[in-house]
């Protein structure tokens, strides 16, 4: 018989914060992509905003991968 063992990742709670942090992820993406000159997205202050919209959308999946591997934890830990 196997035991399971609770962590921090596996409460309600942490999947909610977890959304939450994607949700916010996607909003500075949105953010950035209003800041970037598409005539030149790669001078002054656009690439500040690209380098932005690549660091929200790695966090993103990021956040969905973990969301992905508690889920499939679960799955496992259940048969």
């Amino acid at each position: 018989m196997q035991q399971s063992v609770l962590t921090p990742f596996d409460s309600r709670d942490m999947k909610i914060f977890i959304r939450v942090l994607m949700v916010l992820a996607l909003v500075m993406a949105v953010y950035n992509a209003t800041k970037v000159d598409f005539e030149a997205p790669l001078q002054g202050d656009s690439s500040v905003a690209v380098i932005g919209i690549l660091a929200s959308l790695s966090a993103f999946l990021l956040l969905f991968i973990l969301l992905l591997s508690k889920k499939i934890a679960a799955k496992v830990l259940k048969k």
